[in-house]
């Protein structure tokens, strides 16, 4: 497999400049790439996903037929991240996650944001994820997102720009994890040769960080993992993610509330429970409080999160902070509870709420990017330079008849990242989705979810429409030797002075 034919296309390659030489941290890759015999690569492309299958990666597609498994697609040319790009994303999520949740906690406490009208009051009480049930609620350690998954996308400009936010019930760190688990079977000799930094400890972390919410009283704490069950599309992940953390998976109907408290059905009897890892929305999370007809929650839960008997994660509320109206405000939110710039940018939005913004975007639907607040998946969007004269038109209705429900974003020349295509490599545009988990303190995943678009000339990246995903390596600066042991997780240091983690 070679780079003869590759096209860069006038894109921004995260792996490839545009003279087709290999970027800095690239070059170990390429030239094991280039190395190998003729018909390797594709040998080693059909063996990822022969694995793949057998490990049962799969999601569950909505729509065309009610869940209908799939193997989720995997590309075997990572996309590369370097040391210092990743100092400066892994500080400003950070940054961006630590003024959200002060932002979320005063929404639902005394509203000074609101009152010093940095963001409009309607917006938020008319953001259909916005809680009046969580009014005055305090959660355990004062954090409300406890776990995130945000969007990044790099412009042709060379550009990082944050997407939008994912504060309820982000998936897809376990294809993060499976993926690494494939390219670390498949490429040893280049994973020694790059110092890749690690990603499997994160079951790990992400229990830690769950444990870390309850009292310090509490000598041996039960989590367990609360799922909608089998037929939810991201059922494989909280069945991988339960195992990997030893905890117990349950449905709604495995709990019960009783005295205040939170019990567990098991052979033994009744158990407590003291915090849940919550893949429900609010809105199924105890038809005592949210919806009257869901069959998936647990009555009373509510009343006892309120009184501290248990800890939610990620607590009710804070996908008010998922709305992309209000995403649209979050470089303000930031200036105005820590002081600071933002680190990593918003793409530039025109809120359709605003009488200047809803013009622009009507008059200019051919060339935006137009969402809705609250869909996910790629659903509910017009991307304008892809879209027909009638489609257009049967979105400005839309957006006229709601203009609060929508934004509009300049359509961005998205980075690529060399992909197979029937046998050869193509430039794909790509993503990446960090996961952080906010605890004693805030730990960003090195990496993330690359999400690839692989139909030719696409921008939706989303599984659900086609997608694909990549493994992604940030490698670990010179001071460092937190890097993937192909045998193992981190390879360790040696704190007395010489380090371990010389070839692998």
């Amino acid at each position: 497999m070679n780079f003869a034919s590759y096209e860069v296309g006038g894109f921004f390659d995260e792996l490839l400049t545009d003279a087709k030489v290999a970027r800095p941290g690239a070059r170990n890759l390429m030239q094991s790439i280039q190395s190998l015999p003729p018909g390797e690569f594709a040998r080693r492309q059909a063996a990822a996903e022969r694995v793949l299958m057998q490990m049962g990666i799969t999601f569950n597609v909505y729509g065309e037929q009610a869940g209908v498994e799939k193997i989720f697609p995997f590309d075997i040319v990572p996309r590369i991240v370097s040391a210092t790009e990743w100092s400066v994303l892994e500080k400003g999520l950070k940054q961006r996650i630590h003024a959200l949740n002060l932002f979320i906690n005063d929404l639902y406490h005394e509203q000074k944001i609101l009152k010093d009208g940095v963001v409009p009051r309607e917006i938020i009480l008319s953001a259909k994820s916005f809680r009046q049930q969580c009014i005055g609620w305090k959660p355990p350690r004062g954090i409300w997102c406890h776990i995130t998954g945000t969007d990044l996308v790099r412009h042709s400009d060379g550009q990082i720009y944050v997407l939008e936010d994912n504060l309820r019930c982000p998936s897809g760190v376990s294809y993060v994890l499976q993926n690494r688990q494939v390219m670390k079977s498949l490429f040893p000799q280049v994973f020694a040769a790059s110092k890749v930094r690690p990603v499997q400890n994160y079951p790990l972390k992400l229990r830690d960080m769950l444990e870390y919410l309850v009292p310090d009283h509490t000598a041996t704490p039960r989590v367990v993992l609360l799922t909608p069950g089998i037929y939810n599309s991201a059922y494989f992940e909280h069945s991988f993610l339960a195992q990997q953390m030893g905890i117990e998976l349950v449905e709604g109907r495995d709990l019960v509330v009783e005295d205040g408290q939170v019990l567990m059905r098991t052979t033994k009897g009744f158990e407590r429970v003291d915090v849940i890892y919550r893949r429900i929305d609010d809105d199924f999370l105890d038809p005592k409080c949210f919806r009257a007809d869901s069959m998936l929650g647990v009555p009373g839960l509510m009343e006892s999160y309120k009184a501290g008997n248990v800890a939610l994660a990620n607590a009710p509320g804070t996908g008010v902070a998922d709305d992309k109206v209000v995403y649209a405000y979050v470089p303000r939110i930031v200036k105005y509870y820590l002081g600071e710039d933002i680190i990593v940018p918003n793409v530039p939005t025109y809120i359709c709420a605003e009488e200047q913004d809803l013009r622009y975007t009507l008059e200019n639907l051919d060339k935006l990017v137009v969402k809705a607040a609250n869909e996910s998946g790629g659903y509910g969007m017009l991307v304008g330079p892809h879209s027909t004269k009638s489609q257009r038109a049967e979105f400005a209705e839309k957006v006229k008849a709601d203009p609060r429900n929508y934004i509009a974003q300049p359509t961005l020349a998205l980075s690529r990242v060399p992909t197979i295509c029937t046998g050869q490599l193509a430039g794909r545009h790509v993503d990446l989705r960090p996961y952080i988990l906010y605890g004693k303190e805030i730990f960003v995943l090195p990496g993330g979810l690359t999400r690839v678009a692989l139909k030719e000339g696409s921008l939706v990246v989303n599984s659900s429409q086609g997608g694909g995903s990549k493994d992604t390596w940030v490698l670990a600066d010179s001071r460092s030797c937190e890097t993937e042991g192909v045998n193992g997780d981190a390879t360790p240091v040696n704190h007395a002075g010489a380090t371990l983690c010389s070839a692998v």
